[in-house]
C-alpha cells in the first residue's frame, strides 16, 4: 500500500468507529495485503481516534494465542491491537451495552510491565520476564464491528485493532514468580453460569510467549513496549457474546478476579 492508501483505509475504519455503524470489507485497493501494511493502517487509525477524543493507547491485546481462539476465528497466528485508556476498568467495570455493536467477553491473563523492552533484543519468554512487574486476571471486551466478520481478511481485522474494545483488569499479582504460570487455571461465568475454562499453558505454551512475540513484532515495526503498559495475552475461553444486564466474572487461580457488568 502506498501512504495515500494507508490514510484512506484509516479514514474508512475511523468513520465506522465514530459513527457507530457496522463496517463492510474495505475496497480492494485500500485493503492491507499483509501484516506490515495492516499495522501501518492500525497506527493511522489510532491517530484519528485519539484526535477525535478517544484518548491514547495505554495497553495492548494479542488475539489468537490459544487453540480455542485460533479454532474459533480460523486464524493460526497471533494478532495484536491496542487498548485505549478510557476503555479500561479496574476490578469491577461497568459498560454501556448500547455503546457496542456486538459485544463479547474473553477470559485473559495480562502482564503489567515494570520496565521498557528495548528494540535491540530478540526476546523469548525468559528474557521478557524481568520486565514483568505483575500479572493480572483480565476480562477483554471485544466488539464485532463488521457486517460479516468471517468474510473480512485477517490484515483488515488487525488494522481495526482486532476487535479490541476495552478491558477490566484485576488486582496486580506481584508475586507471580511463586506461581507456575503454565499451570494456572482460569474460569469464566456469565450470570453465575460457568461458560468455559482453560490453563496458562494454553497460551502458546506459556503466557509470556505471546509477550515475547509482541515485543519482537513491535521492534520490527520500530516501536517498543514501555514501562507502565499492560498486555492482554490471550483468551483461555472462546469469546462469549453478552446481552444487556449480563454480569461476567472471571477467576484465574493464584492471580485474581475481575467482573464486568453490561448496563
Amino acid at each position: 500500500m502506498d501512504p495515500s492508501a494507508v490514510q484512506k483505509a484509516a479514514d474508512l475504519l475511523s468513520a465506522g468507529r465514530l459513527t457507530h455503524v457496522r463496517m463492510d470489507v474495505l475496497p480492494a485497493d485500500l485493503r492491507p495485503s499483509n501484516e506490515t501494511e495492516a499495522y501501518a493502517v492500525q497506527n493511522a487509525l489510532r491517530v484519528r481516534l485519539t484526535a477525535a477524543g478517544w484518548g491514547t493507547v495505554a495497553g495492548h491485546k494479542i488475539g489468537c494465542t490459544t487453540p480455542v481462539m485460533r479454532e474459533f476465528l480460523g486464524i493460526p497466528n497471533p494478532c495484536a491491537g491496542g487498548v485505549f485508556a478510557p476503555t479500561i476498568r479496574h476490578g469491577t467495570g461497568a459498560f454501556r451495552h448500547g455503546g457496542f455493536l456486538h459485544v463479547g467477553v474473553e477470559c485473559e491473563v495480562a502482564a503489567l510491565l515494570g520496565a521498557d523492552l528495548p528494540t535491540d533484543v530478540t526476546y523469548d519468554r525468559e528474557s521478557v520476564a524481568p520486565a514483568v512487574e505483575a500479572v493480572m486476571a483480565a476480562i477483554e471486551v471485544v466488539d464485532d464491528r463488521w457486517i460479516n466478520y468471517p468474510s473480512v481478511d485477517t490484515p483488515t481485522l488487525i488494522a481495526d485493532d482486532f476487535f479490541g474494545a476495552g478491558c477490566v483488569l484485576g488486582e496486580p499479582a506481584r508475586k507471580w514468580r511463586d506461581l507456575d504460570l503454565r499451570g494456572v487455571s482460569g474460569f469464566m461465568s456469565i450470570n453465575g453460569q460457568n461458560v468455559g475454562s482453560g490453563m496458562g499453558a494454553d497460551i502458546m505454551g506459556h503466557p509470556f510467549e505471546p509477550l515475547a512475540w509482541l515485543a519482537n513484532s513491535m521492534a520490527e515495526r520500530g516501536s517498543l513496549l514501555r514501562e507502565g503498559e499492560f498486555v492482554l495475552l490471550g483468551s483461555l475461553v472462546e469469546t462469549k457474546w453478552v446481552e444487556q444486564g449480563d454480569v461476567v466474572e472471571i477467576a484465574v487461580e493464584g492471580i485474581g478476579r475481575a467482573t464486568a457488568r453490561f448496563e
